[in-house]
């Protein structure tokens, strides 16, 4: 895996000291590389790779980084890398399925500033914003913000509102959104296709540190926040034609157990009509729980029928990180 110390943004999108308001290299600095191994035997190995190299914010006196939580998912070990070129051990400390949020607790002294959390709720589209990689100024972008909006990804993922900008940043995964006051305002997810006008551009999706604050404590304290899990079905749909065609399935997963097949058109859950992604989980989840039976219409080719599928929590399905 290439170092990111081999490419650079321009500058003519790389921030100037003159026009912020806030200390910029000190920001810099709170930004952190994660790397991760993953063994082969895991169950995201074979969707996220066995090796993961990304982007964290350090948010704590004690070195705590704030990350998007895939990179760091059933990872076996963890190294942190400063800006100044200093590799840290880390640990797993927490991952929210909800949010994507995940934090990682450094072995060691990190000595880096820490970045001050914000609030997104104030940011708008329009406001010019910095996104900030590992690796100084040369991976650090001018940007603004896109659009808001709601995000539903196929894995069973759903952000009431996320905050997309541009240009994009081509290493994404756990980037620091950056407000005029020097504050975080959100962590990067994605790399996604965003109308802009009569324009599709690239754009990044950031998951908005306001979700963050009410279940930091809990994830401290037990490495999820406390809430009943929802209902994972391990079933990954795709809009087509105004319906939801199966486009994966997991292996041994919730839905394949009850015979969901690729191709199958999702017609109803729980007795009501479904035709977008965001509909789709939000039915399921009000039914309850993860282990809740989850009643599905399904149409293959000219028949229809009905099956019924245990939900389960995804967290079941992940190896758990070593203690420390």
């Amino acid at each position: 895996m290439a170092e990111t110390t081999e490419w650079a943004f321009p500058e003519r999108l790389q921030p100037r000291q003159e026009n912020l308001r806030f200390d910029l290299d000190a920001a810099l600095q709170s930004v952190v590389q994660v790397h991760s191994e993953i063994p082969d035997e895991a169950f995201t190995a074979s969707v996220l790779g066995t090796e993961r190299m990304g982007h964290g914010v350090v948010i704590g006196s004690d070195g705590l980084v704030l990350t998007i939580g895939y990179l760091i998912t059933e990872a076996e070990s963890i190294w942190l890398t400063t800006h100044d070129g200093a590799v840290v051990p880390g640990h797993a400390l927490a991952y929210d399925q909800v949010t994507g949020f995940g934090l990682v607790l450094p072995l060691g002294r990190l000595d880096v500033p820490t970045m001050q959390r914000g609030s997104a709720s104030s940011a708008t589209v329009g406001d010019s914003v910095t996104v900030i990689g590992h690796g100084g100024l040369e991976h650090a972008l001018d940007a603004k913000i896109i659009a808001r909006r709601e995000f539903a990804g196929y894995w069973e993922y759903l952000l009431d509102e996320a905050i997309f900008t541009a240009p994009a940043h081509p290493q994404w995964g756990g980037t620091a959104l950056v407000g005029h006051d020097g504050k975080l305002l959100g962590v990067g997810s994605l790399l996604v296709q965003e109308a802009a006008g009569p324009e599709t551009v690239d754009a990044n999706m950031f998951v908005p540190i306001d979700l963050l604050e009410p279940i930091l404590e809990e994830m401290l304290k037990f490495g999820r926040p406390v809430r009943a899990a929802r209902p994972w079905l391990g079933l990954y749909a795709t809009p087509l034609q105004g319906v939801l065609v199966v486009r994966g399935l997991t292996q041994g997963g919730p839905a394949q157990r009850a015979g969901v097949k690729l191709g199958d058109v999702l017609l109803e859950v729980g007795g009501e009509p479904v035709s977008d992604l965001a509909e789709l989980f939000r039915k399921v989840w009000r039914i309850g729980p993860a282990g809740s039976q989850i009643s599905m219409t399904l149409a293959r080719g000219r028949n229809t029928s009905q099956v019924r599928v245990t939900s389960a929590d995804r967290e079941d399905f992940l190896k758990k990180p070593r203690r420390h």
